[in-house]
């Protein structure tokens, strides 16, 4: 029997299920925090063009390689080279992380559901903002019982009881295959929807919103992209995350499409639904936070502190329900709402997961259902660590340093699809010498300029810029040199066009040979980006990120002192993100070291067993 495998009942599902995977907890809270940290209307400048510049494209690329070979990351990384395998793999590792804390949020989100729905009487009623957020990280996450250095003493029950009817969730739709997963997203990507709308109304017509949304968009602090370099670096995490690239998600979606779904199209829509969400529902959030500032006769700058992360969802606006006729009502409606966007991104990080591994020759044999089940038992053992009294602190930690993760990943990514595809036809035709030294010369210089640019001194932009400039014309003289031994030697009477040509562009010249004819139109600048700008961008945003400094009197550098956490969070964050560097390294050094994700090493009796079971299971 031929080597089936699940199929989105239709394109739309597929969209439907992207643009559910896109949006999420950050589309709501983390945008609009981020927008009023970042001088207000200002932050749409970095963010807009991290969308179009980087995000796009990377969401492009990862539908492209996962729809072209019909596989999860590491499948189709591995084809790409077999040495780039460990790159799909740590996606999925930074999806697992991001899923056993993600997971957490949801368990808040229904402990919260059921408060809403206890007795009949305000329990928010002449509570202020601060008082709710203190009962919300005092008690709802159990940060009040810890320790005197905030070390963890318990497990929070009720968030254990949350966080195990969260992952039957996410069984219940990861199950039954990818036809499934479609039909549930009509009703959890629709419902959150018609609920902004509803809200946004209402957030609009009470007293006070516009001061709110005055400070989300009215103000437009230009000097904060210059004093506060981070907001860069910040405005790309946000648009990985919030688009759900670098977690082998889009790869995995669309390696259950027909090979032949216009890619560019699609992508262009999940992107755009996914950035009008996170706009409207940032109206919808500072104007009720507007409003809460009008009723106890305070500004916005008042409620900074928590007008941002999970306070924002879990006390701030549940306060603001709370003095609307109906409140009980709105309030169950909010919560209902937050649970299925959520749920979305969740069950869509999980599929990441559970796709590579279903596509592996590990674990082929065993039914979608087991293999789905395994991974939800993992993940539910590793939320734990997010359940006890010091969850809050592990998560915001964690969360910090998967940031690190996606900008690696992302770099990789576009490194193996611009640089390494097609790289041994380069190789045939110049040699070995030119191409590497060709990479020499286009990362180095790079890398000396973000030394300048993010370094001690940090203001030596000049500088920087000049070391770029010449560190680069002098490797590139070397390359031209390497490039005329190569006509020189050459049997064949090659033209100067013709090695130009092949150092700058040859391989991704290949590339749209190889895709354009199978999944249509893609615009040729993507292919110019993913080589010469992509690539060169993530490697000094990563450098920036890595340099930024904690907003505090000792101005630390936030990599290994993140909000001044102790020792052991920043430990836990390290870690992660030290993992996905080994992940990534041992599949270069070894590149048969992850063989077994490759789906050509499946044998034909293996093939033929999948298919029975993808007939049966869908």
């Amino acid at each position: 029997m031929a080597h089936q495998r699940g199929k989105w009942s239709s394109r739309m599902a597929f969209i439907v299920a992207s643009i559910g995977a896109a949006i999420g907890f950050g589309n709501v809270w983390r945008f609009p925090s981020l927008a009023y940290t970042y001088g207000g209307g200002a932050f749409f400048l970095p963010y807009l063009l991290a969308l179009f510049i980087i995000g796009i494209p990377v969401l492009i690329l990862e539908v492209a390689v996962g729809q072209f070979y019909q596989t999860g990351d590491a499948g189709a990384f591995g084809k790409v080279h077999p040495r780039f395998r460990g790159v799909g793999l740590s996606s999925i590792f930074a999806a697992f992380v991001v899923t056993t804390y993600y997971c957490v949020l949801l368990a808040w989100t229904l402990r919260m559901f059921v408060y809403s729905c206890q007795g009949s009487e305000n329990r928010w009623k002449d509570v202020t903002g601060k008082q709710a957020n203190d009962w919300f990280v005092g008690v709802v996450t159990g940060l009040s019982t810890a320790g005197d250095n905030i070390e963890p003493t318990r497990l929070v029950g009720p968030n254990v009881a949350g966080l195990a009817v969260t992952w039957i969730f996410i069984y219940l739709c990861l199950a039954f295959g990818v036809k499934w997963t479609g039909r549930i997203a009509y009703v959890t990507v629709g419902l959150p929807i018609a609920i902004l709308i509803v809200l946004l109304v209402r957030a609009v017509t009470l007293d006070g919103s516009g001061d709110g949304v005055k400070a989300y968009i009215g103000e437009w602090d230009m000097k904060v992209l210059s004093d506060q370099p981070a907001v860069w670096s910040e405005a790309v995490t946000q648009v990985f995350f919030s688009l759900s690239v670098t977690f082998g998600i889009m790869t995995a979606y669309a390696s259950y499409n027909n090979r032949n779904d216009p890619v560019f199209t699609n992508s262009i829509i999940i992107a755009i639904s996914n950035s009008l969400y996170s706009i409207v529902a940032g109206f919808a959030v500072f104007g009720t936070i507007g409003y809460i500032a009008h009723k106890e006769g305070k500004t916005v700058d008042d409620f900074k502190d928590f007008s941002g992360g999970p306070s924002l969802i879990f006390a701030t606006y549940p306060v603001a329900l709370s003095t609307l006729p109906g409140h009980g009502h709105w309030e169950r409606l909010f919560f209902i709402a937050l649970f299925l966007l959520g749920i979305d991104s969740a069950f869509a990080l999980a599929e990441g997961v559970t796709t590579v591994f279903r596509d592996s020759a590990l674990l082929r044999r065993f039914h979608h259902a087991i293999t789905t089940a395994g991974v939800c038992l993992v993940g539910f053992l590793g939320g734990l660590l997010f359940c006890t009294d010091s969850g809050l602190i592990f998560l915001d930690a964690t969360d910090y340093y998967v940031n690190f993760m996606m900008i690696l990943i992302g770099f990789m990514e576009c490194f193996s699809i611009g640089w390494i595809y097609g790289i041994e036809s380069q190789i045939s035709t110049l040699g070995w010498m030119p191409v590497v030294a060709y990479m020499a010369a286009t990362f180095g210089p790079v890398c000396l300029a973000s030394g300048f640019w993010f370094g001690a001194n940090s203001d030596e932009i000049m500088k920087g810029f000049v070391s770029l400039v010449v560190s680069y014309a002098v490797l590139m003289m070397g390359v031209f040199y390497l490039c005329y031994r190569v006509k020189q030697k050459s049997s064949e009477d090659i033209t100067w066009r013709r090695i130009l040509v092949e150092l700058f562009m040859g391989n991704v010249l290949k590339l749209r040979k190889d895709l354009v004819g199978v999944v249509r139109y893609i615009p040729v600048l993507w292919f110019f980006m993913v080589r010469h700008l992509l690539p060169q961008l993530l490697l000094v945003l990563f450098a920036n990120l890595a340099t930024a400094n904690n907003d505090d009197t000792r101005a630390r550098r936030k990599f290994g002192h993140y909000s001044n956490y102790p020792r052991g969070y920043q430990a836990l964050g390290i870690t992660v993100f030290v993992l996905a560097c080994v992940i990534i390294m041992v599949g270069m050094v070894f590149p048969r070291a992850y063989a077994c994700f490759d789906r050509s090493t499946i044998t034909e009796n293996e093939l033929s067993v999948e298919g029975e079971e993808v007939e049966s299971a869908v």
